[in-house]
Parts: C-alpha cells; structure tokens; sequence
C-alpha cells in the first residue's frame, strides 16, 4: 500500500500549474482553460466506464488514475480546494445516501 494521497496530488498539480506550458502537460492543460480541462475530465470519465464495463482491472486502475488526476485540474482552475469536496463528503456521510438525496430534492 501506498501513503500517496490526493492531498499529494493536489500540490503535485498545483506546482506543476505554475510551471512552463511548454514543460508540464499540467500547465499546458491549465494554460488552455476550463473548456478543455473539463472536456479531457469528460474524455476520462467515459474510458473509465469502459474499463470498469468491459476491460481488466489494470486499465480500470489506470483509468481511475488519469480520471482523479484531470479532476485535480479541474478544481485546480475553478479554484476548489480539496479540502472543500472531502468537507462536502463529510457532510454527506453523516446520513444514508438515500436521505442526502432526498434533501437535494427538496432544496
């Protein structure tokens, strides 16, 4: 087991943001704006879908890999620390997933 967490990667993301576009495929996704970022975190989403419908377990780990690290980059840009989306958890675990639901419905 590994002790890298997303914590982890999300100062990897936010060093790399800082970087070269020229240098760091991080900056350059970051350079290019939230369109393509969140297009290529659409693009990952779907071939993880793929893999967890129809491939091995490798390319599901692989692809949950890419998936986690373009939803870095994606909060990255629109300014959302992680620490906001594991609050959020948080929040929602202390009920049944069932009642979290129906609370959207209502607001």
């Amino acid at each position: 087991m590994t002790n890298f967490n997303l914590t982890d990667l999300e100062r990897i993301v936010a060093a790399r943001a800082a970087a070269d576009p020229d240098q760091s495929w991080t900056a350059k996704l970051v350079a290019a704006g939230m369109p393509r970022a969140a297009k290529k975190l659409g693009e990952e989403a779907v071939e993880t879908v793929i893999a967890a419908t129809a491939q091995g377990r490798n390319e599901l780990v692989a692809e949950s890999a890419d998936l986690l690290y373009h939803l870095m980059v994606v909060l990255r840009i629109a300014d959302v620390p992680l620490g906001d989306i594991m609050a959020e958890l948080e929040r929602r675990t202390s009920q049944s997933g069932l009642a979290e639901k129906a609370g959207r419905r209502a607001e």
